[in-house]
């Protein structure tokens, strides 16, 4: 196999192994309605595999910047209606990363009257939002009845993205939002069931993928997570610990018959990542890339090598909407703009050009 030859994962039929990962690009509406640029800039990379959103907020709570789409609403799920329709329309297929940013954020952001995390234990350092930077604030710890609400937010967000046309839905559970808050002691000091070893810190991560694999069919759900990405303050540096805790979320997700795991590390090809693949049953996605360009000849050999069924790519499918073509035909890339990845407009979102042009 090969990094353009078709892939079944799941109830999913992609036509390739390069998949677009989940990109924070800020082009949405203040009220969380997708706009006519996020419509513009999905369909443009229609000839991807798989396109995986933006991390997209369940409910006002769970939002994390300023002009990130949610699906919590009716309005929200229509404007992702039309860009569904409009990947499909080019050939593609397209997936809603679902995704409550937990204590990366401020109620500036969420409107609301607080934040939450699996312990109230806030952020070091500043947060951007619409009136200018201010400190994280401590968050509110979810009690063990709250985690039910949460858990059936993600529910309800995944049927209602299924409802407006979506492929499926991945589950979003790295980067130092809330699911992997729980995953890290340094993030979770709970004393519940859902605090305390690798297997209970794991154990929410779990309920909430089998609760939103239980309403629309595992074989349309992917989940994603970071092992020892050491990002916003969740820390992860005990090895033994860490392999211990993504084995537990591995082995209670693996029964479910999902559509895929995907994995971000700096080395795809290393034992902890390999030994996550060696215990899921589905497909295998790899992005290497948080940070760093994935380039053409990593993602071929990774795949030629059976170290992953598909590679996640970021930088590159921002610049090149026609990757996959380039890629394929050996021509030259567009060089991706780190000064426009956010922003409000078109520039650096729909304007790199394709090859035909």
């Amino acid at each position: 196999m090969d990094l353009y030859t078709p892939l079944t994962a799941g109830d999913l039929e992609l036509g390739n192994r390069v998949v677009m990962a989940p990109l924070t690009r800020t082009r949405s509406h203040s009220n969380g309605v997708p706009s006519d640029l996020n419509v513009e800039h999905y369909a443009q990379r229609a000839g991807l595999g798989l396109i995986v959103t933006e991390g997209t907020f369940p409910s006002a709570e769970s939002k994390a910047y300023p002009g990130q789409p949610g699906i919590a609403t009716d309005e929200q799920a229509a404007g992702w209606a039309r860009v569904a329709e409009a990947v499909h329309e080019g050939g593609g297929r397209i997936v809603m990363q679902l995704m409550n940013g937990g204590r990366v954020s401020h109620t500036d952001i969420t409107g609301t009257s607080r934040i939450v995390a699996p312990s109230a234990i806030a952020i070091s350092g500043d947060v951007r939002t619409p009136a200018g930077k201010k400190p994280y604030p401590v968050p509110h710890a979810l009690t063990t009845e709250e985690l039910a609400v949460v858990r059936d937010e993600f529910v309800a967000a995944a049927r209602r993205a299924i409802d407006a046309g979506f492929d499926g839905v991945e589950v979003h559970g790295a980067n130092g939002y809330l699911l992997h808050e729980f995953l890290s002691p340094a993030s979770n000091q709970r004393e519940d069931g859902y605090g305390g070893s690798p297997e209970a810190r794991a154990s929410f991560v779990v309920e909430v993928v089998r609760a939103v694999a239980e309403e629309i069919g595992a074989g349309r759900v992917g989940l994603r997570l970071s092992p020892a990405h050491n990002i916003q303050d969740v820390a992860e540096t005990d090895t033994d610990d860490v392999r211990a805790t993504y084995e537990a979320v591995v082995d209670g997700i693996s029964p479910l018959g999902l559509a895929y795991l995907s994995v971000l590390h700096a080395e795809p090809n290393g034992e902890l990542v390999q030994d996550l693949r060696g215990r899921f049953d589905g497909a295998f996605i790899a992005n290497s890339g948080f940070g760093r360009v994935t380039t053409k000849e990593e993602a071929e050999q990774l795949v030629e090598s059976g170290a992953a069924d598909a590679v996640a790519v970021g930088r590159l499918a921002i610049a090149n909407p026609d990757l996959v073509e380039r890629w394929k035909g050996g021509h030259p890339e567009n060089e991706p703009n780190p000064a426009t990845f956010y922003g409000p407009d078109a520039t650096g979102y729909t304007d790199y050009p394709r090859l035909s042009a």
